[in-house]
Parts: structure tokens; sequence; C-alpha cells
């Protein structure tokens, strides 16, 4: 590539824009799209008139909460950028865009309570080999020495940190930079471009060490650079220039430029270093398997949303080839769909286009079966999914209904759709306690889809605690008879049985059987009465499903005239109903298995909230491939989980997480026991 001014044909860019919470992603947006005039004027988040974070969820909360897209020119390339949520529990987005960009934009403060979140994010980069700048935010109000910054955030990055720029101070306060890969000097103007300068004699050494310590680190992966160095000799800019764009491309390394988004200042060297070192489509597709050579379009589908009066918009990258209005695209299983218009996006604001090309980042409209992560194609018949994105498990769930009873069946639909734009967000039937539940990745998670559902789609729901799944055991066995006689004019009704009822190991569930002989209780009749034992089980004497019970039917007796299968079903029935509270009955309540994931200094702390929780800690070890984080794995009753997540973000800066499932019961005894008894009878007065 020309570094003054020319590239070489690659298609429009896509750029993702991520970072943690509160770092400046949509502000840099905002920045951009002044700089390069794709608006007029840069809004302000507490403005609440920026292009992107236009929805009423996130103008309310101040906070990115889904994806924002916008596109614009500069120095005649095209450029869509992909602003992401920082918040963890809005990371689900973040998956899914990714699969379709060339290149990420990992926006960060000086902070050094944002590694753990900065190292989140630069994780999934690395593994998907995403190349990726670091983009030091906030610079006006750093303090301290930027070698320092960056020795701070190194251990976010399994790869280099490389210096791009250096700061120029004044009393403390940084007033340009200097750009070491192009040796000048630049002096910030707010809000318009940089004015080259005379590099100050008080920063020639700096610059020269700076400068050096930037080429030692690209020499490591070009030994024509490194024998330079070590001869002493000035490498030429162009090789400089292809060193860092093949690094960067190779994953090698990360470059780091500063900036301050609301000032607008550094806004216009990383558009440079997008144009000049980021390379396109082709690339891309390159990384992600796609080689067609038949002229066959290939698209990702990176987001999807539901527009009041549009209808369904699916965000997509067009990978290879050219897609029109009315293009039939096809995916297998039954989601080939038909193109119903193609829009750019600006934020919220869609424009009609007549068709997309390669490295286009576009807006389909009526892709109505298709999902977020999808890939489509031009060529009938089944298409290989490039990259499938697994959406995350739910970490917080609240039991839901609609608050009028005209309104459930607009609930399930309303909820699909949000669902459907955010896969981490899911809808459960609880059969045990008869309860939807709405799951999500931590409370303001679900109250966004809540706003959503109230603002967007105008029904109002109710939440509350989710019941635990309680079941209840018994510690001894009785003999009991049941019968059911009832005489009422004509055909009477009448059952006898004696069953024994016996605890059963954990985890045995029910078992039924008979040793019935002679025919006291008639075979056609014996179905009956197992079924009649089994009508008792979903709420046994303390209110709960019963499980580790064994009956085995012994005796009993028939009339031959006034037995029937609903007299000896009644009868088993009645023998439970009278026997079970007999043989010592005990609550149950359900143990996950929790693996806990969180950075090393927050293990202390996390043991003493799992602990808190009546948790047993069974160990801890280092996190695979996760340099300074630990997983702390544990036993924890389901009912202190309820708000775990809430506590466990607190402690960890926001990054803390977990994964969990089913391992037993155990018996639930004492004061704790008295309460769910209590609660469940004054739940069923």
């Amino acid at each position: 590539m020309d570094q003054n001014g020319g590239s070489e044909a690659r298609g429009p860019l896509c750029i993702a824009l991520v970072g943690p919470y509160l770092s400046g992603k949509t502000t840099l947006l905002e920045s951009i799209l002044a700089r390069t005039g794709a608006i007029t004027r840069q809004g302000k988040i507490n403005e609440a008139n920026t292009v992107g974070d236009a929805s009423p969820e996130a103008r309310a909360h101040g906070m990115s909460v889904e994806l924002n897209v916008a596109s614009t020119e500069f120095l005649g390339d095209t450029y869509t950028f992909v602003d992401c949520p920082g918040s963890i529990e809005f990371m689900q987005e973040q998956a899914a865009a990714l699969t379709g960009v060339d290149a990420a934009v990992v926006v960060c403060e000086p902070d050094d309570k944002k590694v753990p979140a900065l190292q989140l994010i630069l994780k999934e980069l690395e593994q998907r080999g995403i190349p990726r700048f670091l983009f030091i935010n906030k610079i006006d109000n750093a303090e301290g020495r930027v070698r320092d910054m960056l020795e701070m955030l190194q251990p976010a990055s399994s790869t280099p940190l490389v210096l791009r720029q250096i700061p120029i101070w004044d009393n403390g306060i940084a007033t340009g930079f200097v750009d070491l890969a192009l040796e000048r000097a630049f002096v910030y103007r707010e809000h318009a471009e940089s004015q080259v300068i005379e590099l100050p004699d008080t920063m020639s050494d700096r610059n020269a060490e700076a400068r050096f310590e930037m080429l030692e680190k690209i020499a490591d992966y070009d030994d024509a650079l490194m024998e330079a160095l070590l001869e002493d000799m000035e490498p030429p800019r162009d090789q400089v220039f292809d060193d860092l764009s093949k690094e960067l491309a190779d994953g090698l390394i990360c470059p780091v430029l500063l900036g301050s988004a609301e000032n607008g200042n550094g806004i216009l060297r990383l558009m440079k270093a997008l144009r000049h070192e980021v390379r396109g489509i082709a690339q891309t597709a390159e990384r992600l398997g796609v080689s067609p050579d038949d002229g066959t379009a290939i698209v990702q589908v990176l987001k999807t949303f539901h527009t009041t009066h549009g209808g369904k918009l699916s965000v997509a990258r067009v990978l290879s080839g050219d897609i029109k209005d009315g293009t039939v695209l096809y995916g297998g299983e039954s989601n080939d769909e038909r193109v119903s218009g193609i829009f750019s996006l600006m934020g919220q604001e869609p424009k009609k286009l007549s068709n997309a090309g390669a490295g286009a980042t576009v807006a389909l409209g009526r892709m109505d079966s298709v999902e977020t992560g999808a890939t489509l194609s031009t060529t009938k018949g089944e298409c290989a999914q490039i990259m499938p994105i697994a959406a995350m498990p739910g970490v917080f769930g609240k039991a839901i209904s609609a608050k009028e009873r005209k309104d459930e069946v607009k609930l399930s639909t309303a909820l699909g759709k949000i669902i459907e734009e955010d896969p981490s967000i899911s809808l459960d039937h609880n059969a045990d306690t008869n309860e939807l539940v709405l799951w999500g990745q931590g409370e303001m998670h679900l109250r966004v889809a809540l706003e959503r559902l109230s603002g967007k789609y105008g029904i109002e729901a109710e939440t509350r605690t989710r019941r635990v799944p309680y079941k209840e055991t018994i510690r001894k066995g009785t003999s009991v008879r049941g019968r059911h006689k009832k005489q009422s004019g004509g055909h009477g009704q009448f059952g006898d049985v004696v069953v024994d009822i016996k605890p059963l190991p954990r985890g045995g569930g029910f078992e039924f059987s008979d040793t019935i002989t002679g025919g006291v209780v008639p075979k056609q009749y014996i179905p009956a009465v197992e079924n009649g034992i089994k009508e008792f089980l979903p709420s046994g004497p303390l209110g709960f499903p019963v499980v580790d019970v064994a009956v085995v039917l012994t005796d009993g007796s028939y009339h031959a005239v006034d037995s029937s299968e609903q007299a000896f079903k009644t009868a088993g029935r009645i023998a439970m109903s009278e026997g079970m509270p007999e043989c010592s009955p005990v609550l149950l309540e359900p143990i996950l298995s929790v693996e806990v994931a969180v950075p090393s200094e927050a293990t202390p702390r996390v043991n003493q909230i799992v602990s808190g929780h009546r948790g047993q800690i069974l160990g801890f070890d280092a996190r695979e491939g996760w340099n300074g984080w630990d997983v702390v794995s544990a036993h924890l009753p389901e009912s202190e989980m309820q708000n775990l997540i809430v506590e466990l973000r607190s402690a960890t800066a926001g990054v803390g997480t977990f994964t969990y499932g089913f391992d037993h019961l155990a018996e639930l005894t004492g004061k704790q026991a008295e309460q769910v008894l209590s609660a469940n009878s004054a739940e069923a007065a």
C-alpha cells in the first residue's frame, strides 16, 4: 500500500469497535462519523443525540445495550463500524458480529481495574484470529507515563502491545503525539485535524528510544529488519509499514494508538492506520474459509433487528459475490429467503440500496426464517455454516407472566422476537414449578428486555423470584391399606389394596411392583393401582413432588360387581395419602455443580461468597489458557443461586461468570426447611 494516501482495491471495510464498559466506544464512533463528514455535528451520550445508542433503552441507561452500525467514507474508501456493547451482560451481540469483521479497534482506558475486562475481549479476538488495534482513549485525562500504561495493559494481551505513538506532554496534559512509524509530531486541535509540528527538542531522546522499542518488537518476525537494527541501519519507512501491516494481519502484534474520542483527538491517525494497515474482504473471507470460484455470493448474518414499522432486518456482511433486491439466498434447513430490500445503516436509520458487493455490510429486509449467525449463499442447497455461534447460557432468571391475561399469547410472541434479536436471552417452562422463567446474563440484561416488552410491544409483564424445584422423600417405610368403598344406588365403587412403601437410594426415582397371588386383586386392576399411586406423587405430605420411593402392592380384595379400574386407582391414591405421613417425609433441595471463572486476585473474595451461600468449595485451579484467572469448583444449593451473579460481578469488576448443572438432591432440615414449608403453605392457601 501507498503510505501517502493510495490503497489497493479491497472493497468496503467492516471494523468492530469493542472494549470494556464505559471505555468510550460509542463516543469514538460519533467522533469518527463527525471527522469523516458523515454527520455535521458530534453528539454526546449525556445529551442523548448520538447516532449510536439511539434506542430508548440505551438512552435511558446511558450505555450500549445492542449493536450499533454506521457507515462512512474516508479518502475514497467505505467503512462500516460495528459498535459492540461493553458490558459482559450484552456480550452475545459482540460474539455474532465479530464473525464478519476485517479488524477490531479495542477501546480502553489507562485504568488497571479494566484490565480483566480488556482481557476477555482480547482473548476472543485472539482465538478468532481477528487483527486488532488498541486505542487508549481519554489520553487527555491520563496520569503517568505511557510506557507504564502499556506495562499495565500488556497482561491482558497474549501478543505484544506495540506502541505506535507517544504523547507530547505540557504541564501534565497530553497536547499532541509523535507517530513513531511516520516519525512526525502532531499537536491536537479540538474537533479538527491535528497539526504537524517540529519534534520538540526535549522529546528527541524519548522518541528515538520509543521508536527503537517499536522496531525491536516488529523485528522479532522479520529477520531482515532485525539485521538492519543490529547493524544500526535505519530501515526504509515502507518496510516498517509493510511489517506492521503483515504482523497485524497475522495476529502477531497489537498496535497501540492514543487519543480522546470526546475531543476528536487522534481520530484521523486511527483512520489512516485502518486504511493503510487493514487488509480487506479477500483476506477476511480466506480466514473464514470462504473461497468461491464460481461467482457465488456468500453472506454472513451478524445481527437481527425487529423494527417497529419495517419488519425484520438482518444485518449481514457480504463475504463474496454480489446481491440485489430480490436475490434468493439459501441456507438449508428451510431458511431459504428472497431479499426484500437492501439497506445501509446509520444507527437506526436505514437507507435503501440497489445492490451490495463483496465487503459491504448491509441490512437485508424480510429474511423471516434466517437467524443471527447464519451463513447464506446464492447456490441452491445446503450452505456450509462458517462459525455457528452458541447462545450464552442464562445465569440470572426471573419467573415472568403477563399482567393482563389477554396479553399472554402476545407475551410469548414478543419475547420470541426479543430472543431472536439476542439469543443470550431465553425462555424456559419449568415443568416442576409450572413457571415461565426468563433467563439472561444479569439484572440489567433482563431489565432492558422488560423495557423493550413495554416500550416496543406494549406488553406489561410481571416478574418474581423463581421457585426452586424442591422435592421430598421418605426416611423409613410402612405398610398401609387403602380402601375405597362407595354405594350410591345401582353399581357401587369398591377397591381395596395393601401396599408397602419403602425409601430408595438417592436418585432411585420411583419403582412399583406387586406380589399379588391368588387373584386377590385382579390383574386388570393392578395398572390402575399404579396410576393412582403416581397421581399422588406430584404433591406429597410436605407439598412437593415425591422421589426415591418404592411401592409394592402386596394384598387387597375386590367385589365382583362394584370393583372397577377407577375404584382401584382411588384406593391406590388413598393408600399413599394415608401411608406417606408415617414414613418420616423429608424435604430435598437441588444441589448444583458450579464452576466460577474469575481473575485470580478476586478468588479469595469469591470463595467467601460461595461459602456464604451454603456452598461447598471443591477446589480451584488456574483457568487453562487464561493468564491470571482461576476456576473455582463448588456445590451450591439452587436456592442460593438466585442473585449469585450479581454478587460475583460486584466482586470482580463485572467480569466474573459461572457455568452450572444439576448434580444431586440433598436433605434440607431445620430452620431453612421450615421456612420453605411455611412459604409453600402460604402460597397454596
